[in-house]
């Protein structure tokens, strides 16, 4: 039995949104999107009226996003291998960069394709979703050219880190979201095993929530763990499964933080406004108000709907 609902609430944005990898909303309720267009970030009040745009030279490939109780904007730019902090205000002055600019760590990967991963390395190539934690500290899923999670300071100092390529426990295929609780219980969605992984602050692993269908965004926010999953409909070559009859779609799921699920929410047909092409990424604002950003990239194996509805939603607590 489901303990909560969610109702879609349309946006009516006024640029087109065919691909947003992640989106968040900031102290003010304004709607932070990235996009695929030269601007890279745009940002919008929630009637959405677009209110300025901005990223452009200074981000190259966008696809995590996080923004601070103090409004910092965190980006998480997979084409040059960094984590990049944003101040707040129209200018987003740049703070800080994690990573090395434009340098791949070594992990032996082809880039593009996780499964050539061997090993594990340092921060970062093409890394997937940053989360700052209660404490201050940020956490980095390193996903589609490493297979770790990356520990840092508030000032960026390089604490932990952890991960190995495949599927044991502590191993990841594609480590894509995470999130961080009051105890400092790291939250990871690791894609391709269909599974959560739950860790301490050291890499040590807690508990691991299985049959979670590729989870693609995770957040965690009121004492609860919130899940973009991707299913299997949205087909490419770079994934870990064969298409099949009756595959899942993609949907969102609400657990505690014991695993157990209060809600879920999502349908079998793509194009329809509340259901989910291909959820990327999963954010929640202070109202409690769930954001969803869908990677509506076409591929060779399977191309764009021509109805499909614009890549990001949102869906209010009822």
């Amino acid at each position: 039995m489901q303990t909560l609902k969610y109702q879609f609430e349309p946006i009516p944005f006024d640029i087109p949104l065919p691909c947003v990898p992640d989106a968040a909303v900031d102290s003010k309720g304004r709607i932070f999107a990235m996009t695929d267009g030269a601007e890279r970030i745009a940002v919008f009040d929630q009637t959405g009226k677009k209110l300025y745009g901005w990223g452009e030279g200074v981000i190259k490939g966008c696809h995590g996003l996080y923004i601070d109780p103090e409004d910092n904007v965190f980006v998480v730019d997979s084409g040059d291998h960094t984590v990049k902090k944003f101040g707040a205000g129209e200018s987003h002055p740049l703070l800080m960069t994690l990573g090395t600019p434009g340098v791949p760590s070594d992990t032996g990967a082809v880039r593009g394709n996780f499964k050539t991963i061997k090993r594990g390395a340092g921060p970062f190539y093409s890394p997937s979703k940053v989360t700052v934690s209660p404490k201050g500290e940020i956490f980095v899923c390193d996903g589609y050219g490493n297979s770790r999670v990356h520990r840092f300071s508030s000032d960026g100092e390089l604490l932990a880190s952890w991960g190995e390529p495949g599927g044991q426990p502590g191993e990841f295929r594609i480590v894509h979201g995470v999130g961080v609780d009051e105890d400092d219980r790291i939250y990871v969605a690791d894609r391709e095993n269909n599974r959560v992984q739950i860790f301490d602050v050291n890499g040590k692993v807690l508990d691991i929530w299985e049959n979670i269908m590729r989870p693609d965004g995770l957040c965690v926010a009121n004492g609860m763990a919130y899940v973009a999953e991707l299913g299997h409909i949205f087909y490419v070559d770079n994934v870990m499964y064969e298409p099949y009859e009756n595959m899942p779609w993609s949907q969102v799921r609400v657990f505690d933080l014991n695993g157990k699920e209060l809600c879920r929410f999502g349908g079998s047909d793509p194009t329809t406004p509340g259901n989910m092409w291909a959820a990327h990424s999963i954010n929640v604002d202070g109202e409690g108000s769930i954001y969803i950003g869908e990677a509506g990239w076409p591929s060779n194996e399977q191309p764009l709907p021509d109805n499909l509805h614009p890549a990001l939603q949102k869906f209010k607590k009822v």
